[in-house]
């Protein structure tokens, strides 16, 4: 006895005269018919075939629906001695989620007949060659996650406006998509909208699709970073020179280099006088830090030690641990909460017995003991009051001026170095408890002598100075 059989066929994409004369003679010969839905342009006058769209109605969700609609038709094809034919919209090897369950099935046969899909009329429509182009089709409802280069997109699925503002979330807003609505019939509309104007195009139904062109996503720049590096190593002799040492320092640099733009950034803006150059510096120091690791990276690859994508994939997996609250069911009130349980998980991850552990006792001394003194707030250390801090230090200030207020020179004794280490740390526990940063402030400070002091370079040379 031969194996139950279910074939399915697809109107194409648009008007009935877009499917094939095969398709047509088999619908009519058919035994047994089942059509998807008959909201279709090639499906009109199909006013004799079962359709399943009465159960579009009564289904939970689009995968209940779909289960239902297999299950209906294995069932037609194991009570039959004829083969069932199902017929669908557009081609039943695009997008066709319910043909993709019926072929998993291993209790019928199912025979899948050519037709012509959305990709066919669009890509007419474009002029455009589906593999000259890489083109990669995309099923809105599959994910919310950004879209990903490379482009274009041809993404389907997206038949209401709400599915389309799903769909410019996952886009930057001014990202220009080309909306394709009912092509190849007479109400045809191609339009091209940034993202964020997306959800205004209520026209949008089950013909309606979109094309992304201009797509540059995160993973195709790091990879062209990633190649552009191991160019740099293959031709450049400094770069051929350098090594996991010798770059030490110009990392920490870039590094100084990135905060120092960010900080006047948020200084800028703060005025209401944030600028174009001063974004475009800030872009520009971050991608010399991101380059130093890039950098670093490619020498652990060849090393045979590590690469970049290893190094994005650690860290990822890190900070999803130390994320219960996002990537698991841990609830959390408040961001204090969160930053106390991240303690927690970073000495459960590394093994660590201390809070102190795996601290960087190269950064500035003023950084260091701040960090400390965070840390040290985490296992029960009494908490000083700012006003308590400032006593402390106006007393260990006291405490040198009645040793010496009388001397011009002087050599520091060990108790003078104990009572400047007493004022340092009371004031920078004082400055902690304001919720004040010091080295922030120390940094401002500095800055600002850079800029007296070139301001006075500048008077005494009859000229004028623009700090940066």
């Amino acid at each position: 006895m031969s194996q139950p059989t279910i074939r399915v066929v697809g109107l194409g994409p648009g008007e009935r005269e877009l499917a094939t004369l095969r398709t047509l003679n088999l619908i009519r010969d058919a035994a047994q018919v089942r059509l998807r839905t008959r909201v279709h342009p090639g499906a009109r006058d199909m006013l004799d075939v079962i359709s399943y769209d009465q159960w579009y109605e009564e289904a939970e969700s689009f995968d209940q629906l779909y289960q239902s609609i297999v299950e209906d038709l294995v069932s037609l094809a194991l009570a039959s001695d004829d083969e069932v034919l199902y017929v669908v919209p557009g081609s039943p090897n695009v997008a066709e989620r319910t043909v993709e369950l019926l072929l998993e099935r291993a209790d019928v046969r199912v025979i899948c007949e050519p037709a012509m899909s959305v990709v066919d009329v669009v890509c007419a429509r474009l002029g455009r060659d589906p593999m000259a182009v890489g083109l990669r089709i995309i099923d809105a409802l599959a994910s919310i996650e950004p879209f990903r280069g490379p482009g274009p997109l041809l993404v389907l699925q997206t038949y209401s406006p709400q599915v389309l503002a799903s769909v410019a979330d996952r886009l930057a807003r001014d990202t220009v998509v080309t909306v394709l609505h009912h092509v190849g019939l007479d109400d045809e509309v191609v339009v091209s909208l940034d993202a964020h104007d997306l959800p205004s195009f209520s026209q949008a139904d089950h013909l309606t699709s979109l094309w992304i062109e201009g797509f540059r996503g995160a993973g195709e720049a790091s990879e062209d970073l990633v190649s552009f590096m191991r160019q740099l190593r293959a031709q450049c002799p400094w770069d051929q020179e350098q090594t996991h040492a010798s770059l030490t320092r110009h990392l920490l640099e870039e590094a100084y280099e990135a905060l120092d733009a960010l900080e006047n950034m948020v200084r800028l803006e703060e005025r209401g006088e944030l600028s174009d150059e001063s974004i475009a510096h800030v872009e520009e120091e971050l991608g010399d830090l991101l380059f130093q690791i890039v950098f670093h990276a490619e020498l652990g690859d060849e090393e045979g030690r590590f690469n970049f994508a290893t190094i994005a994939d650690a860290v990822r997996d890190k900070l999803t641990f130390r994320h219960p609250h996002v990537f698991g069911d841990v609830s959390v009130r408040d961001a204090d909460e969160v930053a106390s349980r991240w303690e927690v998980l970073k000495k459960q991850e590394k093994g660590r017995e201390s809070v102190t552990d795996g601290i960087a006792w190269q950064l500035p001394s003023l950084s260091l003991y701040a960090k400390l003194l965070a840390k040290a707030h985490q296992v029960d250390w009494p908490a000083s009051s700012s006003g308590e801090a400032r006593t402390r230090a106006r007393a260990a200030l006291d405490r040198l001026d009645h040793q010496h207020e009388n001397d011009d020179v002087y050599s520091p004794s060990s108790d003078d170095v104990m009572a400047w280490g007493d004022v340092l740390t009371s004031l920078i526990d004082a400055a902690q408890s304001s919720g004040v940063d010091l080295e922030g402030i120390v940094r401002e400070r500095a800055r600002q002598l850079r800029d007296e002091i070139r301001a006075r370079e500048s008077r005494a040379q009859g000229g004028s100075f623009s700090a940066e």
